[in-house]
């Protein structure tokens, strides 16, 4: 099983919109697949409950409750467990991160986003896990998968101790629309640029989880 923590230090993110569609393409490809929604504010838990299909199992947990969550997960033989964080307090974040054998920095191409982008890919970092930086919302007409609105955050962030994902979300109303009914926007509106983006962005972190070893769970974490 492979363990996937979506993060960010900054709501509004996009963070559960992430979780929830690559967790659904996860579904989609053949996979069985639990969403963990650690965030108090139940996004996620929100979304799927209106989806009308079969998709990801879900579970609503807290921090305390997340060793035995993907302890359950490994001997039910999932094969993804996807994790939506909260965006504070910093320890349960880091409990996330230490069980989780990849992680997602989802953040906005914007500059009031950069610092909380390279914090927390920082602590990514420091706490010994690999990951991505997801670039989501991005504002911008230019034809390219994942497009950034300034060329001086992307010198930024490529000093933020994770590497960039080749492949971010534009901004597109078909996200919302997708979300409001539990959907990822391959099903919502198939063969539309957000699917094409999504769909690469999967491509991409599959084949970057494929070939990970299991992470060993700690009984004690620390921030």
């Amino acid at each position: 099983m492979k363990t996937i923590t979506v993060l960010s230090r900054k709501g509004g993110s996009g963070k559960t919109t992430l979780a929830v569609n690559l967790a659904t393409m996860a579904f989609l490809a053949g996979h069985k697949v639990l969403l963990a929604d650690m965030d108090p504010q139940r996004s996620a838990s929100d979304a799927l409950r209106a989806r009308q299909e079969p998709g990801p199992a879900l579970a609503e947990i807290t921090a305390g409750k997340l060793f035995m969550t993907k302890s359950n997960a490994m001997r039910e033989d999932y094969d993804f467990l996807f994790i939506d964080t909260p965006a504070a307090p910093e320890a349960d974040v880091a409990q996330a991160v230490n069980v989780a054998d990849f992680c997602l920095v989802a953040g906005r191409p914007s500059f009031l986003d950069l610092a909380p982008i390279v914090r927390t890919a920082e602590a990514v970092r420091r706490l010994g896990k690999g990951g991505l930086v997801v670039l989501n919302q991005a504002h911008t007409n230019r034809p390219e998968v994942a497009p950034v609105a300034f060329p001086e955050i992307m010198e930024a962030l490529r000093f933020c101790g994770l590497p960039l994902a080749p492949h971010g979300l534009r901004s597109r109303e078909a996200f919302q629309k997708a979300m409001a009914h539990g959907r990822c926007v391959v099903e919502q509106e198939p063969g539309s640029p957000a699917a094409r983006d999504l769909e690469r962005l999967w491509a991409h972190l599959e084949a970057q989880v494929s070939g990970l070893g299991e992470t060993p769970m700690r009984t004690v974490l620390t921030a």
